[in-house]
């Protein structure tokens, strides 16, 4: 059983994806496909036979299988070992594990409000459950016992690490707890997980209510032709044939934000953008966030913690919250220094077109790209035409095979989760499967915001064989234009291989124990964002950057334009990114606050601007996820953890390195050593031993500096 099974729980994995759904018919046993082995190829789910109705019988059905599970572990007669409780208890609840990976992975991809129903029913239903095997008092003796006499069992590495990881998942889901005190913790793992997934749901509800509607064809004046006939097909789809249609979906917004000649539409769009759940209507998330750091709060100094940050972190990488302030103070100071010149530039270019007002936030995009273009010569509609989406995707095929020697080939002929969907067979260099991997890259009304990598099976082992991943990633990017391939910016390219990243991470993965899979959340960014320093390498954008019209190569010109134009920009980029980590951190460390729901105090937008005005942040430039948005921490994953992101940057800085001091960063020793210390062994070893097993010693933070522009 996994260990994410253990704490606020299976719901934190309905959370994941952010939706939820109404009952239907039960579903009944017979035609359950969750219910038998799937007889598709590679035993992807079949998604064509999967039914709404399904899930709750096959979820209720897991649940009881799950604690019979249980029950026999600890019924039986003979003396704990780590076979029968150890490894019996990591694997209880398979069909449980089977059917919730389906459903988060869908709920996110292609959710619906029957989904979003279902997920509030099962929400908890799943966290009692969790809370009832953590809190088992015989069950834990039983993995006591194993745990004290571990160093006598001739354990090797990962078992040592499966029972320790076993043992801690039981205390920090409270198995030291008195009676009362368990109880207590059962209630605000309840109301937590409900909270965060009703956050989630509002965010998206927010996100879809939004409609710019224009109907004058002279306030398009700015956009591309591809925006344009983009937003009068996302009209047509809404029933407003003859007009265009914009929203707050990134593939939308942010190119408007960019080119629009319409100042008084940018403002409009933008403040839709920034007010998300915070509007006092009934999607308003602000009580929400008063609960959730209050109750999150009240949960650490339960379980003995004096604020909620050092209850996670104890897990993480960084170890404790001074690690991460200093990093993030570290980065911006001279982030606010590269801001201000930049600030300087998008005036400079306001006063040059004879206009003399400051820049709002809704001017920043939209000025900075005709800043960079006087300064480089360059801006985003001339790179577009040579990162063809498939084009960008076979590049991403392309850097794996050369450093690891594996290939995707497409499959036909098998379930898609979508019929946007695509399906590709990877293969070892030895021919071997590592794993089945979906891609699917537009957005639609079904799914949520952003990009990520999931999955419909984790790698694993079944007597003694590997049963390999099926992996997902999930985009959101600029649709085509009516017959037009889609066409992507240099950050939608980067995001490709981004999320790729974290998929070969998931088709490496090379464990026994479902116990010991997961990486520290600060460590698992690694995989994904050393990815990105390959997309703008000359020898790669030579591979696969090729004009979708002509099929010429990008010009050695445009990819130096790029190349000096690269670090530009960091400023804005870097505080709107630390100012949000900042905003996180600070909501998790406090560590005085009423715990009695009927006497909440806390002002979320006062403490919102205090956080970030005592440091300093430009008013024109609000942090990447403000607090009723913010689905990262108060939609739960990375709560006190999205510095994670650049704790990984410095990983993944330091790491890229290692290629670029040989001189080839194709160089397949170096490749070697990364998969084996760092993409197969899940959580086996300590992160940082991981980081210093492939880097030979600690990562330092120049490498960051540098690639930012920041030093």
């Amino acid at each position: 059983m996994k260990k994410d099974i253990m704490a606020i729980g299976l719901a934190a994995v309905l959370v994941s994806a952010c939706n939820s759904s109404e009952k239907k018919a039960d579903g009944g046993n017979g035609d359950n496909p969750f219910l038998s082995e799937y007889s598709t190829p590679f035993g992807v789910p079949p998604f064509d036979k999967i039914k709404i109705e399904h899930y709750k019988p096959a979820f209720l059905q897991g649940v009881k299988e799950g604690n019979r599970d249980v029950e026999a572990i600890v019924t039986q007669t003979e003396e704990p070992t780590f076979e029968n409780t150890i490894v019996a208890f990591d694997q209880a609840g398979r069909l449980l594990t089977k059917v919730l990976t389906t459903f988060s992975a869908e709920m996110g991809a292609n959710t619906n409000d029957e989904m979003d129903a279902l997920a509030m029913e099962l929400s908890p239903v799943l966290s009692e459950y969790s809370d009832k095997i953590a809190m088992n008092p015989a069950l834990f003796a039983r993995v006591k016992t194993v745990y004290e006499k571990r160093a006598g069992l001739n354990l090797d590495k990962e078992q040592t690490k499966l029972v320790e990881e076993t043992y801690k998942g039981f205390v920090r889901g409270g198995a030291n707890l008195s009676a009362d005190d368990q109880a207590k913790l059962s209630d605000l793992n309840s109301q937590l997980s409900l909270l965060q997934l009703t956050f989630s749901q509002n965010m998206l509800k927010e996100t879809n209510a939004f409609q710019l509607i224009i109907d004058n064809e002279a306030d398009l004046s700015g956009l591309t032709e591809a925006q344009i006939a983009n937003a009068s097909e996302d009209a047509k789809n809404a029933g407003l044939d003859g007009k265009w249609l914009f929203t707050l979906k990134n593939p939308s917004i942010m190119p408007f934000l960019q080119n629009s000649d319409k100042r008084d539409l940018r403002e409009k769009i933008f403040k839709g953008y920034i007010m998300r759940g915070n509007n006092n209507n009934e999607n308003d998330n602000k009580e929400i966030v008063k609960q959730l750091v209050t109750l999150r709060l009240e949960k650490a100094k339960l379980m003995g913690y004096e604020d909620y940050a050092a209850f996670v972190l104890e897990e993480r990488m960084a170890k404790n919250e001074n690690k991460v302030y200093a990093l993030l103070d570290e980065v911006w100071a001279p982030a606010l220094k590269a801001t201000s010149k930049e600030l300087d530039d998008i005036n400079a270019e306001i006063k040059k077109e004879g206009s003399s007002f400051t820049a709002e936030g809704w001017d920043w995009r939209y000025y900075f790209e005709k800043a960079k273009k006087t300064k480089f010569d360059i801006d985003e509609n001339q790179v577009r035409p040579y990162l063809e989406l498939g084009n960008v995707r076979d590049g991403a095929f392309y850097v794996a095979n050369h450093l690891y020697g594996i290939t995707f080939t497409p499959i036909k002929n098998i379930p898609l989760p979508h019929p946007e969907a695509q399906a590709f067979e990877c293969k070892d260099k030895d021919g071997s499967l590592l794993g089945v991997l979906y891609m699917d890259f537009f957005p639609r009304a079904s799914k949520n915001g952003g990009a990520w990598c999931g999955g419909y099976r984790d790698q694993s082992y079944e007597n003694g064989k590997r049963v390999a991943p099926v992996v997902t990633i999930v985009c959101n990017f600029t649709p085509p234009a009516p017959g037009e391939p889609a066409l992507l910016s240099v950050d939608e390219a980067e995001t490709l291989f981004h999320e790729f990243g974290h998929g070969l991470h998931a088709l490496f993965h090379d464990v026994h124990y479902a116990g010991v899979s997961e990486v520290p959340t600060d460590f698992v960014e690694l995989p994904s964002q050393i990815m990105e320093h390959w997309v703008m390498e000359p020898e790669v954008l030579k591979v696969y950057a090729k004009h979708y019209k002509t099929g010429e190569i990008i010009p050695t010109e445009l990819i130096e334009k790029l190349d000096k134009a690269g670090k530009y920009g960091q400023g804005f980029a870097t505080t709107e990114y630390v100012a949000a980590s900042y905003l996180d951190m600070d909501y998790h460390v406090l560590k005085d606050l009423p715990v009695n729901k009927e006497q909440l105090n806390l002002d979320v937008v006062n403490f919102e601007a205090n956080t970030l005005g005592k440091r300093g942040l430009p008013s024109q430039i609000p942090p990447r996820y403000r607090s009723t948005y913010f689905a990262h921490t108060m939609g739960g994953g990375y709560t006190a953890g999205y510095y994670s992101y650049l704790w990984s940057e410095m990983l993944d800085a330091d790491g890229f390195e290692a290629f670029k001091e040989t001189g080839d960063i194709f160089n397949r020793e170096v490749a070697a050593k990364f998969r084996k210390y760092v993409l197969t062994p899940g959580g086996i070893d300590d992160a940082m031993d991981m980081y210093k097993n492939f880097r030979g010693r600690e990562p330092g933070t120049d490498p960051l500096l540098h690639n930012r522009g920041l030093k």
